[in-house]
């Protein structure tokens, strides 16, 4: 549960990037379902859910750009996007129910990096941008690995259109709960090949070696070794570091199949 002090309903971004930064304490408002799992008291509230245009995603010709606000609902449903990247409706539609769905935005889920992100997982083997009022454009993967929270907010985000054959893989210990390892994987034409590990239990993140591993001989059996001593996994309370690591293999070879 959270709550605030004061409530400012904003009619644009600026008026929200304003009201922002007048207090350390103060939060965005977007859809609200990961603030509630804290317990935490805020100075002001800003709403965002009013401002115009960052609750829909537009195909481009080079790109799909997808707003803030969109929910995982819409990511679930928008039929462009599926034709495209069909790993994004995988990694979100079996998380919780319809509810959840339409109520979770993409633009909080990826701001706050959280570890247990299916659908961060899945934007980061696709060629995803992340474009900050004050920040600008910035790569899913660089903006992942900052280490200084900003102030700011997420417009957007972009992905890139390429022909891509995707697999979003994770397990769980029951339908609704969060996964305790997941991974997506992609692969252009070219051959080349990106690999995503999150919920290790830490936020997503490349696996290079192995993706370099991969785009030089696809069939490269070692690679099974690279994945699980590349990434960091650590213990909590849904599985062991040394379970995430056999985990890690064992989802890699389902999703290589899936994208052979």
């Amino acid at each position: 549960m959270f709550t605030f002090t004061n409530f400012f309903p904003a009619s644009t971004i600026e008026e929200a990037y304003n009201e922002l930064v007048k207090n350390k304490k103060n939060v965005i408002l977007g859809g609200t379902s990961y603030l509630r799992m804290g317990n935490m008291n805020y100075n002001t509230a800003v709403d965002i859910s009013n401002v115009e245009d960052i609750d829909k995603i537009i195909e481009k010709e080079d790109s799909f750009e997808i707003g803030a606000m969109v929910s995982f609902r819409q990511l679930e449903t928008d039929k462009a996007l599926h034709k495209y990247f069909p790993v994004i409706s995988n990694a979100v539609y079996d998380i919780v129910g319809v509810q959840l769905r339409n109520n979770a935005r993409i633009g909080a889920t990826v701001f706050t990096k959280h570890g247990f992100s299916d659908l961060i997982t899945a934007l980061l083997c696709l060629d995803t941008y992340v474009v900050l009022y004050k920040g600008g454009t910035i790569k899913l993967e660089d903006f992942l690995n900052e280490k200084t929270p900003r102030k700011d907010i997420l417009v957007k985000v972009i992905i890139k259109k390429e022909n891509l054959k995707t697999s979003f893989q994770c397990v769980r210990k029951s339908k609704a709960d969060y996964s305790v390892l997941n991974m997506a994987v992609s692969k252009n034409e070219k051959g080349e090949v990106r690999i995503s590990v999150g919920a290790r239990p830490s936020k997503a993140r490349l696996a290079h070696k192995s993706m370099e591993c991969l785009s030089q001989d696809f069939y490269d059996k070692s690679v099974f070794e690279t994945i699980k001593e590349e990434i960091k996994y650590d213990s909590n309370m849904r599985g062991t570091k040394e379970y995430r690591e056999l985990l890690s293999a064992a989802l890699l070879a389902k999703a290589l199949k899936e994208v052979e």
